[in-house]
């Protein structure tokens, strides 16, 4: 490993860890009631929509922390699977007015998640690089 792979996981992981935690922040003052009526909407129970709590705050912040950091970066995905699915499945094969996909943020988030777990924090976290948290 290069010095300079602990310093990318730490961008990766703020960056992601931030973004996300600007959409929890916005979810708790602002309720979860459009969420809630999405997931009745695809015949599940309203209650369900308060597990975005779990993946748009607590995930983040374990991510920008670097404890659990691949547990939280696994919460994330998920919770942009199910993103995709309740509200972004019609958009999944259609282009942006630029010619770009027109989820490639969402994308974005989903598989920067993804990579974050497969790779753990590295050494600047509270883990550490190998520590038994990361």
């Amino acid at each position: 490993m290069t010095r300079h792979d602990d310093a990318a996981k730490l961008i990766l992981r703020l960056v992601l860890g931030v973004l996300i935690l600007l959409h929890g922040i916005f979810k708790m003052t602002h309720g979860v009631g459009g969420i809630a009526g999405m997931v009745q909407a695809h015949g599940l129970p309203s209650f369900i929509a308060y597990f975005v709590y779990i993946g748009e705050v607590v995930a983040p912040i374990l991510i920008i922390a670097g404890i659990f950091t691949r547990l939280g970066a696994l919460i994330i995905a998920i919770n942009m699977l199910v993103a995709f699915s309740l509200v972004h499945s019609g958009q999944l094969f259609q282009l942006n007015g630029q010619g770009g996909w027109q989820l490639e943020l969402q994308g974005m988030y989903l598989f920067t998640a993804i990579a974050i777990a497969m790779m753990g924090a590295g050494r600047f976290s509270v883990g550490g690089a190998g520590g038994r948290f990361n």
